[in-house]
């Protein structure tokens, strides 16, 4: 069976750093092979780091023909949602900053022969996993003996063992969102704020966050597997928003919902107080399609 990368699925780390690359024009597969040789297997150290390497839809395309998904899609296009999309996403998580820092030297120098650094965002983990909202985020999430299910590609599909990501980066408006009462707040998210607690459907408005990302189609809640942490600084700060998933659908489905572009026009509530400023589809692929592409 395909080995998903272990480092979408471990726990535990606080030190978050995520970094984007393009590669230069002219660039041949061969080339990404020899420079990126030694990411074929990332994994979880002894130091306790851990790399998830992801492609871009056009790179992987290009990079390994034979193991590409179907579909594998670009991002979409929904007013109010920037596309920026990048050929390479390396994630880097572990217990330490000097840790991750050390990490992501060596992996840029790894990409500086065939590619730009052109975003790197420091995150972490906020409190017991809040967003800096103060409410709890990823309560919705699987547990970590289902998320293979949600965020992996079956097996015996194209792209076996993979799976898709998005990465967005938002921009919160902590002042206006913290100068409301806070049961106006909960409303905003549709849970309460110190348990999070899912507020009751007749209290609950249609426009709340969970209202309207928490989809269900025949009967079926289409999950996906999130692992977003908070970033920032005191001018600027918000949430990289993560998530994976076995079918990339779900997340053009939810941010139609959210954005007002699904049949029933309503906007996310949340949507007021933060914006993405980023957007981008990669896809995972599974250890050994890694190591085919790389080796």
């Amino acid at each position: 069976m395909p080995t998903p990368q272990p480092g979408i699925f471990a726990q535990g780390t606080r030190v978050h750093r995520l970094y984007e690359f393009d590669l230069r024009t002219g660039v041949e597969a061969s080339e990404v092979r020899d420079a990126l040789g030694e990411l074929r297997q990332p994994s979880v150290t002894a130091g306790g780091a851990n790399i998830v390497v992801g492609f871009g839809p056009d790179l992987w395309r290009r990079q390994s023909a034979a193991l590409v998904p179907n579909p594998l899609p670009d991002f979409p296009r929904i007013d109010g949602v920037p596309v920026d999309q990048h050929d390479l996403w390396i994630w880097v998580h572990g217990t330490g900053d000097d840790l991750i820092f050390d990490i992501g030297r060596a992996v840029a120098a790894l990409v500086a022969p065939v590619g730009d650094l052109v975003s790197e965002v420091g995150a972490w983990v906020y409190r017991d996993s809040r967003d800096l909202t103060g409410f709890v985020d990823g309560t919705e999430n699987p547990a970590v003996e289902e998320a293979f299910e949600v965020a992996v590609v079956p097996e015996h599909a194209p792209g076996g063992g993979g799976s898709f990501a998005i990465v967005q980066r938002w921009v919160h408006d902590l002042a206006a969102f913290h100068a409301l009462a806070v049961a106006e707040q909960e409303g905003v998210i549709g849970r309460t704020k110190p348990d999070s607690t899912e507020l009751a459907d007749d209290v609950k408005p249609a426009t709340a966050h969970i209202a309207r990302v928490v989809i269900e189609e025949d009967g079926e809640e289409l999950e996906i597997y999130r692992r977003s942490v908070p970033y920032g600084s005191v001018a600027e700060h918000g949430l990289m928003f993560f998530a994976f998933s076995a079918d990339p659908t779900r997340f053009e489905k939810m941010l139609r919902r959210m954005f007002g572009a699904a049949d029933d026009g309503l906007r996310d509530r949340l949507t007021e107080f933060t914006r993405p400023v980023t957007g981008a589809y990669y896809f995972v692929p599974s250890l050994e399609a890694l190591g085919d592409a790389l080796g």
